[in-house]
């Protein structure tokens, strides 16, 4: 018996000459919660979807709970859980027949639905809302009760595909809130995700860009092998003549706009904040305040990205 959950090696699918997945390789041991990242387009979901035995691959194998993704597919859609962008609510329904409805899908039996049913609506937090319309939800409670469906039937992995895309901030994090419960409790989770500070809150992270798997590590250790300098921030009264000096500032390697700031990365020791301010006051910036930052999967993403867009 294997020791992960999932498992692919160059895993690929194509669309006549486009090649959504190229090549894909990585493993996924029990308990893990894995973020998949990637803008959109990137692969992410063409990934999750052969997995699941949606979608045949091209070439390429893998695994998912030991089970083949094309020979055994029908054994593995029982085991698993899947909360898709847009996940297939029935608007004339209530919370609690959404629920009832899926459990029988499922194969539940009334008994053991109930207690189940009862038990994720506890979870979700929407006890007492079980009798609310669906069509009436705000779209945070609407994730809420799609992730409850994909959890009536008590899988061991779950596969979440840009869950909290469209929602508030606020029922963002209470989303991942609930993730870390149910990793708690023993659930593998493979989430895709195109927002980055999401990622950070995985265990591991793995960064698609156009349809590669360009690294697979923790978000600390992506950030350690894929920036080996500094971070830092710089405020400025106006910012785009100062991102300007800034890109023609020798030792940056990467700089861009931040909210109301801007942010860059150093090579290595190039600079320090007063070797740094001193270069953007001799470019004409002498208001710019800079400060070490701490740098963020973003950066290791725009360094991926380059050096991905660099090789084709």
């Amino acid at each position: 018996m294997s020791e992960y959950i999932i498992e692919l090696d160059k895993l690929t699918k194509k669309f006549g000459d486009f090649t959504a997945v190229n090549e894909v390789s990585f493993s996924v041991r029990p308990g893990e919660i894995i973020g998949y990242l990637g803008p959109n387009g990137s692969g992410k979901t063409t990934t999750m979807r052969m997995l699941l035995g949606l979608l045949r691959p091209t070439f390429g194998s893998a695994r998912v709970l030991g089970f083949d993704i094309e020979r055994d597919s029908e054994q593995i859609r029982p085991l698993v859980g899947y909360m898709s962008q847009k996940f297939a609510l029935y608007e004339d329904l209530t919370v609690l027949e959404n629920m009832q409805f899926y459990a029988g899908v499922y194969g539940l039996g009334d008994s053991a639905s109930r207690e189940r049913i009862n038990t994720v609506l506890e979870l979700i937090g929407l006890t007492e809302h079980s009798r609310a319309m669906a069509s009436d939800m705000s779209g945070g409670w609407r994730q809420r009760l799609a992730l409850g469906i994909a959890l009536v039937h008590q899988p061991r992995l779950l596969f979440l595909d840009e869950p909290t895309s469209g929602v508030d901030p606020s029922a963002r994090r209470e989303f991942w809130d609930l993730i870390y419960t149910l990793a708690e409790q023993g659930t593998t989770i493979f989430v895709s995700t195109h927002y980055m500070d999401e990622a950070e809150h995985c265990g591991r992270v793995g960064i698609m860009f156009r349809g590669r798997l360009m690294a697979m590590d923790t978000p600390d250790a992506l950030k350690q092998t894929y920036l080996p300098g500094k971070a830092w921030d710089i405020d400025a009264d106006d910012l785009l003549p100062a991102l300007e000096a800034l890109e023609q500032t020798p030792g940056i390697t990467q700089a861009g706009l931040l909210g109301d700031r801007l942010h860059a990365i150093t090579d290595g020791d190039a600079h320090d904040a007063a070797s740094l301010q001193a270069a953007l006051v001799e470019r004409g910036v002498a208001d710019a305040q800079v400060a070490e930052a701490d740098p963020t999967l973003e950066d290791v993403f725009v360094a991926l990205a380059g050096h991905g867009a660099a090789q084709e």
